[in-house]
């Protein structure tokens, strides 16, 4: 057995005993292997060993890896792309991912409606909401998040799974907000229902636990599957 192997395996015993410490159903949070910079080799290792959705920040690299792996394409395949997404980027998106979770703003929202192919199913589209407020942080803030919910339940070819966020390190209590802000929402805008909107994109390989406590439904693991990421040196 191959150690990314071995590693998705641990993932696995680790978000069962999260879902049973919080009291949580089994199999209610999904695994979201985070595979950027980590060669296409690693992804076919852990597709081998189970995992079946994988996240990318980086276009280009998402792109080659698309590419490479085209035999792995089915319907239980899914491409994420979870990074800062600029507009010249919008259309390579909205042409060979599944789902985005950073989607922060109107324009980006509508250029991905207007870029998704009609042959293609809907996006599924996170909202990344800046939970803590920081200037340094991507996101749309708490006050702007109702309208930019409205507009993106107005767009065709995307579909609004729920939301996203990325706390600093060691702020817990952000999760617990964004899953109250989920159900805020849910409360006060038409055309939102729990059974459509059920996605929590939260918790990382420090912090699983703490998010899965909160009602995470997605949990974005890099480092604990692929180990250590390689970044060129500048």
């Amino acid at each position: 057995m191959s150690e990314i192997a071995e590693n998705w395996q641990a993932l696995r015993l680790r978000i069962a005993r999260a879902e049973a410490m919080a009291d949580r159903a089994p199999g209610s949070v999904r695994l979201l292997a985070v595979s950027k910079t980590k060669p296409a080799a690693a992804v076919r290792a852990a597709y081998a060993a189970g995992q079946r959705a994988f996240g990318e920040n980086y276009v280009q690299e998402g792109l080659g890896k698309i590419a490479e792996l085209a035999d792995l394409a089915g319907p239980e395949l899914e491409w994420h792309f979870i990074g800062p997404l600029q507009s010249n980027k919008t259309r390579d998106v909205a042409e060979h991912f599944h789902w985005v979770h950073s989607v922060e703003r109107e324009k980006i929202a509508r250029r991905l409606a207007e870029q998704r192919p009609s042959a293609l199913p809907p996006l599924q589209l996170c909202l990344q909401v800046n939970i803590d407020d920081e200037d340094s942080k991507a996101g749309c803030s708490l006050a702007e998040l109702p309208a930019l919910v409205t507009t993106v339940l107005a767009l065709p070819r995307l579909r609004l799974r729920g939301l996203m966020c990325i706390p600093r390190p060691g702020n817990g209590a952000a999760f617990t907000a964004l899953a109250k802000t989920r159900q805020d929402l849910l409360a006060s805008i038409p055309g939102l229902s729990p059974e459509t909107f059920d996605t929590l994109s939260m918790g990382m390989s420090d912090d699983l636990e703490v998010a899965v406590a909160a009602g995470s439904t997605m949990v974005r693991i890099g480092t604990a599957l692929f180990g250590a990421r390689d970044y060129p040196a500048d």
